[in-house]
């Protein structure tokens, strides 16, 4: 039971995921993040996946929006999939704070390098310390709405699902108890 409801939570966040990319949204506020860091957590034993899964996402939303600079987009890729390894470090510790702790993380790394890959690979800042600090200061919009959707769709995920699994677990002991009690 508990494993047909991770897939189909899984399933479901994955769908939004890839929906929260190609609808308009507000910049850098999409599930994706999230996604890589619930498939880390709770995919744990298959690694490989709760990896590769968010990847292909954005590769499938990447395909419906279309491609940019190589070099950004592996960057971009790469911050992804340091939320899934996020995910994978606390996925034995588990409470509100490791949770906040890695989504914070993940979209601070986020933040730091594609703005630094921004920097780095493209015209539009010169190539100085100054250039860089303006880069990372005119990003800071951008960071609000990671961080704010972050946070956001780490709830929805890593909430539900987890209240779904406290409800199977009490209706799962109700039934023990009755057929215990139960002559």
């Amino acid at each position: 039971m508990k494993r047909y409801l991770f897939f189909g939570f899984f399933l479901v966040a994955m769908l939004l995921a890839l929906a929260g990319r190609l609808i308009p949204h507000a910049p850098n506020f999409t599930p994706v993040g999230a996604l890589a860091l619930f498939a880390g957590m709770y995919f744990a034993r298959k690694t490989k996946w709760a990896l590769a899964l968010p990847l292909a996402v954005m590769f499938l939303a990447d395909l419906a929006i279309g491609f940019y600079d190589t070099k950004l987009m592996f960057v971009v890729y790469g911050s992804f999939l340091f939320y899934g390894i996020f995910g994978l470090l606390i996925k034995d510790k588990k409470n509100i704070g490791t949770i906040t702790l890695a989504t914070l993380a993940g979209s601070f790394l986020f933040y730091l390098t594609t703005n630094f890959a921004v920097w780095a690979f493209s015209p539009w800042y010169s190539h100085t310390i100054e250039g860089l600090m303006l880069s990372y200061t005119m990003a800071l919009p951008f960071l609000k709405y990671t961080l704010l959707g972050d946070l956001f769709f780490v709830g929805v995920f890593v909430g539900a699902y987890e209240l779904a699994l406290r409800l199977i677990r009490q209706r799962e002991l109700k039934l023990s108890l009755t057929k215990l009690f139960t002559p």
